[in-house]
């Protein structure tokens, strides 16, 4: 007991001291390091190329098993990520089998509803295209002058369309020249029909902006944003070629529709025959006013 307690006293009173002297000891030891730094710079250069030397195996290898794991993360992440795809194209797959399922079964259908109705295409429509060289957008007459005419096959009451839709009709036709007269001249009277309802009427220009829809027994059917299309009667122009938009109601002879086209814009036209015989050339291009008229085209 006494020894231990003395062993204790000892082992105390050491601390004390390097306690008070430890500041000491170690400002000691630093200056004696920046000494030997400065005697020897080589030395200190040595030492430190050989404690790197001896801690890069050791960092390498603590390395590897780290980028081993990374390595295997990824892998992991990207065969998740395969197996997410593959389902997902394993549905889509699903949904593409049944829709061309449908489509093969509606084909057949519809073959054997044709065979059962005995039902033939329509003649071919032929086309050219045509550059207004002149237009008449008057309160008298609306309508444009083409550098097309006889040269390139064009005949009076051919349709003139644009993209949006039916522009007018040819009404007169020279050598290299053609007249259009558009559904908006008051001379227009257009067969239509009502694409909502299906109901017949005649679509009447009137020199301004906009047309008259007349002739309609239900008129209190026709709605505000109704598409108005050709219906096909009198021959001269196929079923459903869009016209224009109802944009006031009312009742009849007050139903105002604006047309698709844009008549203050036009370039080119299209002249469409629907008939059987179409647009041919019938010799080589000849110069009209504006230039050399275009070369027929075959067209749907």
């Amino acid at each position: 007991m006494a020894i231990r307690d003395d062993f204790e006293i000892a082992a105390l009173q050491v601390r004390t001291v390097l306690q008070r002297f430890a500041l000491v000891v170690l400002v000691l030891a630093a200056f004696g390091a920046m000494l030997i730094g400065k005697a020897d710079t080589v030395l200190v250069e040595n030492a430190r190329v050989l404690a790197m030397d001896l801690a890069s195996p050791a960092l390498e290898a603590i390395a590897r098993p780290v980028a081993i794991a990374n390595r295997t993360i990824a892998d992991l992440k990207e065969f998740a990520s395969l197996r997410e795809e593959n389902a997902r194209l394993r549905e889509e797959n699903s949904r593409l089998l049944a829709w061309q399922t449908a489509a093969r079964r509606l084909e057949n259908e519809n073959d054997r509803l044709r065979e059962l109705a005995q039902f033939k295409d329509g003649p071919e429509a032929s086309f050219i295209t045509a550059r207004v060289v002149g237009d008449s957008l008057s309160a008298y007459v609306r309508g444009a002058l083409l550098d097309v005419g006889r040269a390139a096959g064009v005949t009076p009451g051919q349709a003139v369309v644009t993209g949006e839709g039916l522009a007018g009709r040819i009404a007169e036709v020279g050598q290299n020249s053609a007249r259009v007269l558009f559904v908006t001249d008051v001379s227009s009277h257009l067969p239509v029909m009502v694409e909502r309802t299906r109901e017949k009427a005649i679509l009447a220009g009137d020199n301004s902006g906009q047309m008259r829809l007349m002739l309609v027994q239900g008129v209190q059917g026709v709605q505000r944003g109704d598409r108005i299309i050709t219906s096909g009667n009198g021959g001269s122009f196929p079923v459903g070629i869009p016209v224009g938009e109802v944009v006031q109601g009312g009742k009849e002879g007050s139903v105002r529709v604006r047309p698709f086209t844009d008549f203050s814009r036009l370039e080119f036209v299209r002249v469409v025959d629907y008939g059987v015989t179409g647009l041919v050339n019938v010799g080589p291009p000849s110069n009209s006013s504006s230039g050399t008229a275009p070369p027929a085209q075959r067209g749907h």
